[in-house]
């Protein structure tokens, strides 16, 4: 019987024509690294990242010269590749900024440690009155990018990064996941004073406990307001290789198995395609997305009767085009059969250089020699209605997404 998370209860964000929170599949976004003012280059790849399956893109705008550029860049992206979701990512001394942005695109992120800038002052207090003059200079920053956002129907992420709190969050609540939250709480109250609910959250961290902690304490403030947006989630500045995959999917993983996360970002510090294989790997192995053949093999062992990984890579690649299938591979007769019990079709190792196939716990094939094995497992996949030719790069991608 396969297990499904019970997934947190939000209202919709709308991101182009993307919907993001319940009732909806966990959408998979990433970020470009071009320079915003290389125009050619940036549409290269935002085209190859949607082409890879990524749903939503985000685009650096650190100034009103970038965001300019946004009008160019969409219509390029919209000529080679259709409407493909896109967000300006907003920092520092944003509204003008953010304001320009949300001519142009589906979503303005904005940052609020950054937002409303200040230099540090190195004091150890904030009195009431002092924070009261800080929100109301926020809001006054602020409010010009929520008309704009409605205006023309945007979307906005209020993103918080545990690196770039303001000074008074981190004076107030110290260097802790409750200053990011609070963080965020102010920017999503000025959001609902001015009638604007279009909004999904995050709150990051390069820590996965840190990213965690704040994530969890994000879903029980908002609760506490009567809050329900949804939530981007992500370990930002992952690094690289295989560890940085790892420390993502510890982040990740683990939220979304509690049911927190509408949206996921893998952070690498590699070309950002190299981002969406593992997002979805991440939403396969917890069953909330199929994008690709499930595949179930033994670790091997002195019992296994072939060469285990070569004849899983042939079953693979044979079979991997069949989305939606559960496949197992197993070394012998004694943990096979059990192990693979879920699956939709078994191919066992057994005596003599010989294997036997499964579909699902009924064995109904045997004694198939081991260099015609993958040959039969088609056969049988053909006779059951099931197999189809490989589709070609453009159709298969469409499917993942679809």
């Amino acid at each position: 019987m396969q297990t499904t998370y019970a997934r947190r209860k939000t209202v919709h964000c709308r991101i182009g024509r993307l919907t993001i929170g319940s009732g909806h599949p966990v959408a998979v976004q990433s970020m470009i690294t071009e320079e915003t003012r290389n125009i050619e280059a940036c549409v290269d790849q935002i085209v190859a990242l949607h082409a890879a399956g990524c749903e939503l893109v985000r685009v650096t705008t650190p100034t009103l010269g970038e965001a300019q550029c946004l009008e160019e860049i969409r219509a390029k992206v919209v000529e080679r590749a259709g409407e493909v979701p896109l967000t300006a990512d907003v920092h520092h001394q944003g509204t003008a900024i953010a304001v320009e942005a949300a001519r142009h695109v589906d979503e303005v992120r904005v940052n609020p440690g950054l937002f409303v800038f200040r230099k540090a002052t190195g004091r150890e207090e904030y009195s009431p009155e002092e924070h009261a003059a800080e929100r109301a200079a926020i809001e006054d920053s602020f409010v010009p990018v929520v008309e704009a956002c409605k205006k023309y129907d945007r979307a906005m992420r209020v993103g918080v990064n545990h690196g770039s709190l303001a000074e008074r969050m981190l004076v107030t609540y110290g260097d802790t996941p409750e200053g990011m939250v609070e963080s965020a709480i102010e920017y999503l109250r000025i959001c609902e004073r001015h009638g604007y609910n279009n909004l999904n959250i995050s709150a990051k961290a390069s820590r996965v406990p840190v990213m965690l902690a704040a994530n969890r304490l994000l879903v029980q403030r908002m609760d506490e307001e009567g809050m329900a947006y949804p939530l981007h989630i992500g370990v930002t500045e992952a690094g690289d290789g295989e560890y940085a995959r790892v420390k993502s999917t510890a982040g990740i993983a683990t939220l979304l198995a509690e049911g927190i996360g509408d949206t996921i970002r893998v952070s690498l510090a590699e070309d950002p395609v190299n981002e969406i294989p593992v997002c979805y790997d991440i939403l396969q192995a917890l069953g909330l997305r199929r994008t690709k053949v499930e595949y179930i093999a033994c670790p091997s062992c002195g019992r296994t009767k072939f060469n285990l990984p070569s004849v899983l890579n042939e079953v693979r690649e044979a079979t991997r085009h069949l989305l939606g299938l559960d496949i197992a591979v197993m070394g012998c007769i004694v943990n096979g059969p059990g192990e693979m019990a879920d699956a939709d079709y078994g191919y066992v190792g057994a005596a003599g250089g010989k294997i036997t196939l499964y579909r699902g716990k009924e064995a109904v094939r045997h004694s198939i020699p081991q260099e015609q094995g993958v040959e039969a497992l088609i056969e049988l996949l053909k006779a059951d209605g099931v197999w189809q030719e490989a589709p070609d790069a453009e159709s298969a991608r469409l499917r993942v997404l679809n």
